[in-house]
């Protein structure tokens, strides 16, 4: 029986499985103490629960396996994968193609590392180079590297290209944003939930209002503004679409003002939205 899984929100508010024409949410509370004897997932998760930090309050389900949409539990339960590890895995679970890519690459050359050349990465950054439009690439290992890296390669380029002077340099993200769990990415964020606790938080990082080209305006009227950086269409937050021609009045506006525009696609980029 397939089991819809779907996140609704913050983390941890249960799963919804279908049972004739109704349906009851999981409680996410664990049940082991009220049982003689613990099922295969309270084991899981009990065992989780006690090694492991509580930096997450995931769903109270112990996956095991997958394949295309679908995933199983320890117990054998079906469930529909309509978080797609937030849309890492879109392609779906064990996709033949890409398992047979990792099996080949497995069985040659495990890791180089960047301190030598390697066979495959030229033909990788010239093959994403060319599909996405760009002159070069950078390949990072998570969403938040990525935008770690954004934030350094735009101060750079606001020091050594826009002559901003030393340690001015300004970043502005917007309001109901997620780029992760770093440092800059929490400085980033406008959520408490997030970013309460951890400051001292990264200078030179500011906030506008989403889908507002008059604040971005005011914004990289500032001569110490270096970039800007947001999400197409925000994940995290709600899936929230900006208005029609948004993105080419930020594309617009950051060109006149000699300012960086920063797309964080990570979520919705490659496909993810639908082309």
């Amino acid at each position: 029986m397939a089991v819809v899984m779907r996140r609704l929100g913050s983390l941890g508010r249960g799963l919804w499985t279908r049972q004739s024409s109704k349906a009851k949410p999981f409680s996410t509370a664990s049940k082991v103490s009220e049982k003689s004897a613990a099922s295969p997932g309270e084991l899981v998760i009990e065992r989780e629960k006690k090694f492991s930090a509580h930096n997450y309050q995931p769903v109270p389900v112990a996956l095991s396996r997958g394949e295309g949409i679908f995933v199983w539990d320890v117990e054998g339960k079906r469930y529909f994968d309509f978080l797609s590890g937030y849309s890492a895995v879109n392609q779906g679970h064990r996709h033949p193609k890409i398992m047979a890519a990792l099996s080949e690459q497995a069985s040659k050359l495990t890791l180089t590392s960047r301190a030598f050349y390697n066979d495959v990465l030229g033909e990788f950054a010239e093959c994403m180079s060319k599909m996405l439009g760009y002159d070069k690439m950078l390949p990072s290992n998570t969403g938040v590297e990525a935008v770690e890296t954004a934030v350094k390669l735009s101060r750079r380029w606001g020091y050594d290209v826009k002559g901003i002077p030393t340690n001015q340099a300004k970043i502005y993200f917007v309001e109901g944003n997620f780029h992760g769990r770093s440092m800059t990415a929490v400085s980033a964020s406008t959520d408490p939930e997030s970013y309460g606790g951890y400051g001292p938080y990264l200078p030179g990082i500011h906030k506008i209002p989403f889908d507002d080209l008059d604040a971005l305006e005011e914004a990289c009227s500032d001569p110490n503004t270096c970039s800007f950086i947001v999400e197409p269409i925000q994940g995290e937050n709600g899936v929230v679409l900006p208005t029609d021609g948004y993105l080419r009045g930020v594309r617009d506006v950051c060109s006149r003002h000699n300012v960086l525009f920063v797309s964080d696609e990570v979520q919705c980029g490659l496909g993810r939205a639908g082309r």
